[in-house]
């Protein structure tokens, strides 16, 4: 088949290459315009358009896909069909049209749950026990359109969102090979979603990242987990941003305490405790094992961590540079 690509981030790399690396052509790219990145803010090409350049592969960079004269450029290519993965603009109508077969999105989700921004990490972040890829036919809609075929996988114990990441992408190219061979001998069923059973995800912003330490310490280590690597979850620690990246949630809530033979001294508590109880966010013991923090409920044992300024450590060694002491707060002072 004769396809138009349309993508941008890492994670539609290795459909392009599956792609290419098949019994299909290719005819082009679409990808969105360069952008200005990192603090340099030096213009840089989208990773699909670095992989297009190097097979030689004809770019277009619309900036608004919706466009007369973008449309007419797509027709001029006569694609049978448009397959579409993280390209980052609503597709409309007309354009959906062009192509002989249609337009075929790859979503990192089992539809009609987690439609929009960021399934990946959600999944994650939910605790969801599976997930998967979806090909879709394109209306319209937001990720509404009729689904051709899934694939499942379970999520690992210690699964973050960059894992799961990888371990989509990889699986989103051998998927849309079948999807598209079904597709042109006509034996594709199309099963239209149910869109009562539809779930949104809003997109992930850096600021979402901040831990609210009076939520329960399991709905926390999924929170880091889903957020490493982009855009990490964080707290303060003396008025300084202190990334966290790998953590452990204690069986026992009361693990901590027994540690030191009863709890805290008078003077270690925060305001408004007493007895053996910490507040959320209060520092229970820092030790080479990691860094023991009281949340909602629970204690998180922080092992992997990142102050502002350094390198990514784990907590013992932080721990050999950087003195913590037992009672101290994390979060915003």
């Amino acid at each position: 088949m004769r396809i138009v690509f349309m993508g941008t981030p890492d994670f539609s790399v290795p459909v392009l290459e599956t792609l290419i690396d098949s019994c299909h052509q290719v005819a082009a790219v679409v990808t969105q315009p360069d952008k200005p990145k990192g603090r340099g803010k030096e213009i840089q090409m989208s990773p699909v358009k670095e992989t297009a350049l190097r097979y030689g592969i004809p770019v277009f960079q619309p900036v608004r896909a919706r466009d007369a004269s973008f449309i007419d450029e797509m027709r001029a290519l006569n694609p049978d069909v448009m397959v579409v993965i993280a390209f980052g603009q609503i597709l409309s109508g007309e354009l959906l049209r062009v192509p002989r077969y249609g337009c075929v999105n790859i979503h990192a989700s089992l539809l009609p749950k987690y439609r929009g921004a960021a399934p990946i990490q959600w999944a994650v972040i939910n605790g969801d026990k599976e997930t998967g890829i979806t090909t879709m036919m394109m209306d319209e809609g937001m990720d509404t359109g009729d689904i051709l075929e899934k694939r499942v996988i379970f999520l690992e114990k210690k699964e973050t969102g960059g894992s799961l990441f990888d371990r989509l992408s990889l699986l989103g190219g051998e998927l849309i090979l079948s999807t598209l061979d079904k597709l042109e001998k006509g034996a594709l069923v199309r099963m239209p979603q149910n869109h009562q059973e539809a779930t949104y995800v809003k997109k992930i912003s850096k600021a979402f990242g901040e831990v609210d330490w009076a939520m329960d310490g399991a709905a926390i280590e999924r929170l880091i987990r889903g957020l490493n690597p982009w855009p990490s979850a964080y707290t303060w620690l003396n008025g300084k941003l202190l990334k966290l990246w790998e953590a452990d949630v204690l069986p026992d809530a009361g693990q901590a305490f027994t540690e030191r033979g009863g709890g805290f001294a008078a003077a270690d508590r925060a305001p408004g405790t007493s007895g053996e109880t910490p507040a959320c966010g209060q520092v229970i013991s820092a030790t080479e094992e990691g860094l023991k923090v009281q949340t909602g409920a629970g204690i998180l044992n922080i092992t992997s961590l990142q102050l502002e300024g350094k390198k990514r450590m784990d907590t013992g060694a932080f721990l050999r540079g950087f003195a913590v002491q037992e009672g101290a707060r994390l979060g915003r002072s």
